[in-house]
């Protein structure tokens, strides 16, 4: 059975993303793809990222990348949302990059 994939937004509080994450949600039914999205604090996230798949960054907190990629050590990618999209609420677009970094 093959594990669903899930996709950590982390930004400073875990709010900014929530509208986000419901648009993710939306285009990943629409094209029947079977994930996870979450959006959670940076400070959780740092200590939840073996629950993800891939970590997405809000552009806000774009200084935390460092401290993630010490931490996960290339376990799992991260990266770090496109401003623009981020700041359109593009669910489409994030959904469609992380799932291209996935490789799926």
């Amino acid at each position: 059975m093959d594990v669903k994939p899930v996709i950590m937004l982390a930004c400073s509080a875990g709010m900014s993303t929530s509208i986000l994450v419901q648009r993710m949600e939306e285009t990943a039914k629409k094209l029947n793809c079977d994930v996870t999205v979450l959006a959670i604090p940076t400070i959780e996230a740092i200590h939840r990222w073996q629950e993800a798949s891939i970590i997405l960054l809000g552009p806000q907190v774009r200084y935390e990348l460092d401290c993630f990629k010490k931490t996960i050590k290339d376990q799992i990618p991260v990266f770090i949302i496109d401003q623009m999209d981020y700041g359109m609420g593009d669910g489409e677009k994030v959904l469609s990059f992380a799932l291209q970094k996935l490789n799926l």
